[in-house]
Formats: C-alpha cells, sequence, structure tokens
C-alpha cells in the first residue's frame, strides 16, 4: 500500500499471512529476503533495497541485493506490525497510525 511519512510517498506492508502482497513483498518472499518463521517474520533488510522495489515494478530480473552478498541485516516482524520499504523499517500498529496515513490501500 502507498502511506505519506514526512511529506513522502512511501510503500509499505501491514504484515500478516492473510495481508494483501504487493508485488515487492511477493517477490522479497520468492528471494528468501522474507521468511516466515511460526508467526513472525524475518527480513533482510539489505536485500530490500529501492531497486528490489522498482525493478519488481518494470519487471527486470536478476539478482537484487548483488553488492550485498555475505552482508546480512535481520529484522523481526510481527503480524500487524508494517513494513516501510522506502525507510527500511518495521513498526508497530500504533506507531504506524500515529507517523503515517495511508494513501492507497492495496
Amino acid at each position: 500500500m502507498k502511506a505519506l511519512y514526512k511529506n513522502q510517498v512511501v510503500d509499505v506492508w501491514e504484515i500478516g499471512k492473510q495481508t494483501p502482497q504487493p508485488s515487492w513483498v511477493q517477490e522479497a518472499l520468492r528471494k528468501n529476503y522474507i521468511v516466515w518463521l511460526d508467526n513472525h517474520v524475518r527480513i533482510l533488510m539489505a536485500g530490500l533495497m529501492p531497486s528490489l522495489l522498482t525493478n519488481v515494478k518494470i519487471g527486470a530480473t536478476g539478482s537484487a541485493g548483488g553488492g550485498f552478498a555475505g552482508y546480512g541485516m535481520y529484522v523481526l516482524g510481527y503480524p500487524g506490525d508494517y513494513l516501510d520499504v522506502t525507510n527500511h523499517r518495521v513498526l508497530s500498529r500504533k506507531r504506524f497510525f500515529r507517523d503515517y496515513e495511508i494513501l492507497e490501500d492495496s
């Protein structure tokens, strides 16, 4: 979905097994940048570069994290949290609704 954060349009995903998954989330799941572990996700932030989102939108293929081989920074997210891929952050529901405004719900 699209949201507004500090006057910037950002791409976010409400983490959940039944929530709508934008194409960049589906791609990240296929490439194991986002992995479900029991009732939470492990997110490889280095794999979620803005180029991943751009590549998915234009249909490009290839490795989205190429230059970061061997670099790992994992963040955990839980159902109801929000992943802001534009700013590489996971936020609680409370913080998301405090700081963001939903523009387009997918």
